[in-house]
């Protein structure tokens, strides 16, 4: 007697489907299961039975030699295909996947716009996509094609496939489980007849074939019911009668394999959604796993969640608008002829009522319910490479739980716990591994002993460990190993600086000796101006802040000077012959190192720094704009007196060009207006060489010198103004023509930006 053959048509994260699907199983008490997925995860489902393993979770599978090739089989709690393998172990049924082995799809080379997560339909390596398959099942990865039940759903009057998936498979009545598999099938067969179902992806038809020699060796084994839970797409080809088993075998004859590991990983709610970009992605994850929890309890348990929800972030929702609200959804889904609300009714009933017609408190429950931050869990003895278990050992041992939501974290690198926990976070890093942000500015505590970071844990750092496994089987053995092989192809002083502090940072110190003696190199034979401009803050901040983690400061002071040393010698030469943009991209560099010094407190960098500045200011060559900054600083360091800055001012209004000129006041003003308002002789010298421009000099310099003066704050603009104010009633009452003399408030009044 033949074997029976069950096929059930699915959505993936379907939770009207799981239920369906747990029905029809006690309904047919088939005799095995077969379920569509990779055949190489047979030897993890039994793992499904142990409380430990909490969806959502996900299949990982990877190239065993080439872990960056690697797919997900994310599964949720209202997964139909989850809740299948689930009974079949309760029912000690056996059950296995029946899909093309990854062995043989992951031997090509993968498209590179490829979805980053599979569902149990597809294969798909681990990068970012775009597109976005079908809703009742994902497109594998090469796809891009339109929802085949889109056509359906605009002959039923529904915005896409997805809805009317919804709408008649999702929210099916109870009792017709097997009915509704049979209408999901002919519909499918109506769909494929009328287009061809392997034109956009070469890798359906042998996946197709795969899961029919699945089902007849089934058959051959002699089971008397089998049950195959697939997506709903491919039930026309694995009905009977199943077409010759010559074709199907030919098909998949002589394709190339590789060797592939798999197990489970953790995975989230977020990384479950469309707006993630996984290819089988759903729209609310959170309220799926709400009606899968709660059934025709739904409506009335989502909308007090909502409450509750907004009262946790000090929003009012008192209970007679609750009411309402339950209200307003019964009626508007009457309205639309429906027998109880959907998501959309309740989102619009809750709008209008909880949150007041806000959107912002919409948007609030649409993230944190709709979607969710769930994380499953995953037992620390399933199969882990050595790496990932040091790093579970880690996050235990230092109390730092992984979680799907944002979680910040204030360190104080005193306290010995703080300070391993900033050391592994940044040892992460290095492995590409960012779990934690920095964020500049901590909420409490200020000075070299804090760390503020922000914490996320993404299910694709499961990737990112098997990659990293091939450093070392510990974080810090790996961190130290990827680091020195960084350090080898490193170029340039400024990168070999950023590497430096990266691995201060992480406390490798082999790795941060050998980096350090290679910024002692390149420090001592560069002539790069802007590389050594551009190392010098980053190495006076790991001076300023070398007690933060007990780190010896004086040797990178004395890299430091070695760098001030070569920044004399070229600066002056590298100040020459620039265009705008040129001198204002120095200019930068040169701030950039003012401020950088200016925390250090040190007499020989001071001293360094100052020959440099002294070396530019005297050049006859250097830019304007440069130039008039080195005296600027060399001025408040009281290396110059005021008398020879007016001197060297009075020098470059002299210029014929009245545009140099303006850059060279420009850069001497620059940080503050207090050099005009406390030197009546620089103030002097800027006023007569102002009133001396013929009208077409000036109207050409005034934007120049706004933008000079744009860095002015509002206090010092009034203090100028009150200045020149005065200085026009002195010249009215001093014998100079007042009407004159009053023509030219309003003139600087316009130069200084107005409001004064």
């Amino acid at each position: 007697m033949p074997a029976e053959v069950h096929l059930l048509g699915i959505r993936h994260h379907g939770p009207g489907c799981a239920r369906a699907v747990l029905a029809a199983l006690d309904a047919l008490s088939p005799t095995l299961l077969l379920v569509e997925g990779p055949p190489e995860a047979d030897g993890l489902i039994g793992r499904i039975g142990d409380p430990a393993l909490e969806a959502p979770v996900a299949l990982l599978a990877h190239v065993a030699d080439d872990p960056a090739r690697a797919v997900f089989y994310p599964f949720a709690q209202f997964s139909p295909e989850w809740q299948a393998l689930r009974w079949a172990l309760e029912h000690g049924v056996p059950a296995r996947f029946c899909d093309l082995a990854l062995a043989v799809s992951m031997a090509e080379p993968q498209p590179k716009d490829a979805p980053d997560e599979a569902s149990p339909d597809e294969a798909t390596p681990a990068a970012p996509a775009d597109d976005a398959p079908p809703a009742c099942e994902a497109a594998p990865a090469c796809a891009r094609w339109r929802d085949p039940f889109d056509s359906l759903a605009e002959l039923a009057g529904f915005d896409d496939g997805e809805a009317w998936w919804e709408y008649h498979v999702e929210r099916s009545e109870a009792g017709a489980e097997l009915a509704l598999f049979s209408a999901v099938a002919e519909a499918v067969t109506a769909l494929r007849a009328h287009a061809d179902p392997h034109a956009d992806d070469p890798w359906q038809a042998p996946r197709e074939a795969a899961m029919r020699e699945a089902i007849r060796a089934a058959q051959r084994e002699g089971h008397e019911r089998i049950a195959v839970v697939c997506g709903a797409w491919h039930v026309p080809a694995l009905a009977a009668p199943l077409p010759p088993a010559k074709a199907d075998k030919a098909l998949l004859a002589g394709r190339a394999k590789v060797k592939i590991a798999s197990t489970w990983v953790p995975w989230t709610h977020e990384r479950l959604g469309l707006a993630s970009g996984y290819g089988a992605g759903i729209r609310v994850p959170g309220w799926y796993e709400h009606l899968w929890q709660h059934g025709e309890d739904a409506p009335l348990r989502w909308l007090a969640r909502c409450a509750q929800l907004l009262r946790a972030h000090d929003l009012a929702a008192p209970t007679a608008q609750l009411i309402d609200a339950l209200r307003l959804a019964e009626a508007l889904a009457a309205l639309r002829g429906r027998a109880r609300p959907d998501l959309p009714d309740l989102e619009q009933a809750a709008h209008a009522t909880l949150c007041a017609g806000e959107s912002l408190a919409l948007t609030l429950i649409r993230r944190e319910l709709e979607v969710g931050d769930r994380l499953g869990r995953v037992p620390d003895d399933v199969p882990a490479p050595p790496l990932a278990r040091d790093l579970a050992s880690e996050q235990k041992r230092l109390r730092l739980a992984p979680a799907a939501a944002h979680r910040d974290l204030d360190l104080d690198l005193r306290q010995p716990l703080d300070r391993e926990r900033s050391c592994l976070l940044h040892r992460l890093r290095l492995l590409d591994l960012p779990w934690g942000e920095p964020r500049a500015g901590a909420p409490r505590g200020r000075g070299t002993f804090h760390e503020h970071w922000q914490l996320i844990w993404r299910p694709e750092f499961a990737v990112n460990l098997i990659e990293a496994g091939r450093w070392g089987q510990t974080v810090a053995a790996a961190a130290a190993a990827c680091a020195l092989d960084a350090i080898t192809r490193a170029s340039g002083l400024a990168g070999l600086v950023d590497w430096l502090d990266r691995v201060l940072l992480a406390e490798l110190p082999e790795a941060a000796g050998r980096l350090l003696a290679r910024v002692r190199d390149a420090a001592a034979q560069s002539g790069d101006v802007d590389a050594l401009l551009d190392a010098l803050p980053p190495l006076a901040r790991l001076a300023r802040y070398g007690d933060a983690r007990e780190r010896d400061a004086q040797q990178f002071l004395d890299v430091l000077h070695a760098l001030l040393a070569r920044i004399a010698i070229n600066l002056p030469p590298a100040a020459t012959g620039l265009d705008d943009e040129a001198a204002t991209t120095l200019f930068g560099r040169i701030n950039a190192v003012e401020a950088a010094l200016a925390t250090l407190a040190d007499a020989r960098a001071e001293a360094d720094w100052r020959a440099a500045l002294q070396a530019l200011a005297d050049h006859p060559s250097s830019a304007p704009l440069l130039a008039g900054r080195a005296v600027r600083l060399l001025l408040g360091r009281e290396a110059l007196g005021a008398t020879e800055a007016g001197v060297r001012l009075s020098a470059a209004l002299s210029d014929p060009d009245p545009a140099r000129a303006a850059a060279w006041i420009e850069g001497f003003v620059h940080g503050g207006a207090r050099v005009l308002t406390h030197d009546d002789a620089l103030w002097g010298l800027l006023d007569d060489w102002l009133a001396a421009l013929p009208e077409p000099a000036f109207v050409a310099v005034l934007p120049l010198l706004r933008r000079a003066f744009a860095g002015f704050t509002s206090a010092e603009r009034q203090r100028l103004g009150s200045r020149s104010r005065n200085a026009a009633r002195e010249a009215a009452t001093s014998g100079t023509d007042p009407a004159r003399a009053g023509m030219m408030v309003p003139v600087l009044v316009e130069l200084l930006g107005g409001g004064t």
